[in-house]
């Protein structure tokens, strides 16, 4: 094993280039790695299961030549799935349920080399922007405990914040990527639809507005673990062009003078919190002395019908995944299996129509032109992550009883209004952490780029991450600290 400090001092790439050069082993890396677990998770409650003897295994049958040879891995426990390994999706109506064969990109994270030492949480079936089931309770932000680390990928985030892996597995159906990195101070790569398998078990995942992919602590392991994973595998519905160079070479480039448009404002109307606000007015500042050319201006939809479609998809999703689980577990869906938004999402879900679905989705492609055509005028558009820094635990309960699921939709993205439209046009976006409040809590700011230009939004990113480094910043709660 090796000292906390010197593992959590270096990135994916960088740990994977210890090993390369015999300075450690991979197995010394697993080992470091789950006993992180076992100092800080009793702290943030990130972490539900680990798996020392599949890890050791995988080990000893040999690494393949991936760019993260013999860096320890944490996968989310929904849709992306491992053979053998518990995937209860934050909810106790599936509870004990494990898959017999991994998932497509759980194939390609493997033969990247990452080796898997466990699996984080998620709120229940993902359908929430913070990360406090009640199956296994809440997560706890690791740069203020009382805090929301964010979601859906909160377990993730949390873990990779407070040191525990480098990089480890997230998706985003309405922000799940980029709202827990936002809150952890993280990059969340949300990449174009289509761009990273979904396989076997979905085609359109959440009917497109959902991704597969991870949190990352550098740019360079994002565009690394993109290049590694990317491309439609047998039967995927489509692929976006593929890029133009791998996404590590593009990354050691600057990017050339761009035109961002910005805004702090989200389509609903309403204001973001002033740190949040003034993340975005600082990186203007920060981005005009790069050379860039900002604007503040941004694309114009309708927020109430967009929220209602994307609301009657969700519900749709949910009621569907929640009958799948109930067949395969046995198990009838009532409040001793379920939250109570959740169950109630479901029974909603369960009276909408084939014309009430083929309407949502007409809606969503109303969206989608409106917004890429907004995209033909300028390069990227730069806006807050969230419209609040993290908020404190309990303060989006999905057990809250009496909530009607319209009330939850509304709770939830008011809190992130910024990231949904970008699930809904397929477009990449990204959050970096390029702003931290007078208490030290991170807040990221999003970037969007044009559908499938993941290309500019990595090489913006790491030119920020040069100008205003963030890799010396880290959690109250974090492996190198003295308390866990």
């Amino acid at each position: 094993m090796i000292s906390f400090e010197d593992y959590a001092s270096h990135d994916g790439l960088g740990l994977a280039d210890l090993v390369a050069r015999k300075d450690v082993t991979a197995k010394e890396l697993a080992d470091t790695a789950l006993a992180a677990i076992e100092k800080v998770n009793p702290t943030i409650n990130a972490v539900i299961q680990t798996v020392p003897e599949q890890a050791e295994a995988t080990i000893k049958a040999g690494l393949p030549n991936g760019p993260f040879a013999g860096v320890p891995f944490l996968i989310k426990e929904i849709v992306l799935h491992a053979k053998d390994i518990k995937c209860e999706m934050g909810c106790a109506l599936a509870k004990g349920m494990a898959p017999s064969a991994d998932t497509e990109l759980m194939s390609r994270f493997r033969r990247a080399g990452l080796v898997l030492v466990g699996t984080t949480q998620t709120p229940e079936l993902g359908y929430s922007p913070t990360t406090e089931p009640r199956f296994y309770g809440p997560v706890h932000n690791p740069w203020d405990t009382g805090r929301s680390p964010g979601g859906s990928s909160g377990g993730s985030s949390a873990a990779v914040a407070a040191g525990i892996v480098p990089v480890a597995h997230a998706n985003d159906g309405g922000g799940s990527i980029r709202i827990p990195a936002s809150c952890n101070g993280l990059v969340g790569l949300k990449p174009t639809r289509h761009r990273i398998p979904a396989g076997p078990d979905y085609g359109e995942l959440l009917f497109g507005l959902a991704i597969e992919f991870a949190v990352t602590r550098s740019v360079r392991d994002a565009a690394a673990l993109l290049d590694a994973v990317a491309g439609a595998d047998v039967g995927a519905p489509g692929l976006p062009i593929p890029p133009s160079d791998s996404y590590s070479k593009v990354v050691s480039k600057p990017p050339k003078p761009l035109k961002i448009a910005w805004t702090t404002r989200p389509a609903s109307g309403a204001s973001a919190d002033p740190d949040c606000a003034t993340a975005v007015r600082e990186t203007v500042r920060l981005l005009e002395g790069l050379g860039h050319t900002l604007v503040e201006d941004a694309p114009r939809y309708d927020w109430d019908p967009f929220l209602a479609s994307t609301h009657i998809l969700w519900m749709a999703f949910l009621a569907s995944g929640v009958h799948d689980i109930a067949a395969a577990t046995g198990r009838t869906p009532s409040l001793d299996n379920l939250e109570a938004v959740t169950l109630a999402s479901y029974e909603e879900g369960k009276r909408y129509t084939v014309v009430d679905l083929i309407g949502a989705l007409g809606h969503q492609n109303t969206v989608c032109r409106q917004v890429s055509a907004f995209f033909e005028t300028v390069d990227v558009l730069l806006t807050p992550t969230t419209a609040q820094v993290a908020p404190p635990l309990g303060e989006i309960n999905q057990n809250r009883a009496g909530m009607t699921p319209t009330e939850w939709t509304r709770q939830v993205f008011s809190f992130c209004p910024f990231t949904p439209v970008f699930n809904t046009t397929g477009q990449p976006a990204i959050s970096v952490p390029l702003h931290y409040t007078e208490s030290g809590l991170p807040v990221g700011v999003q970037f969007a780029g044009r559908f499938g230009d993941e290309a500019t939004l990595l090489q913006l990113a790491a030119q920020l991450e040069q100008a205003r480094p963030w890799k010396n910043r880290r959690p109250h709660v974090h492996v190198t600290a003295n308390r866990g």
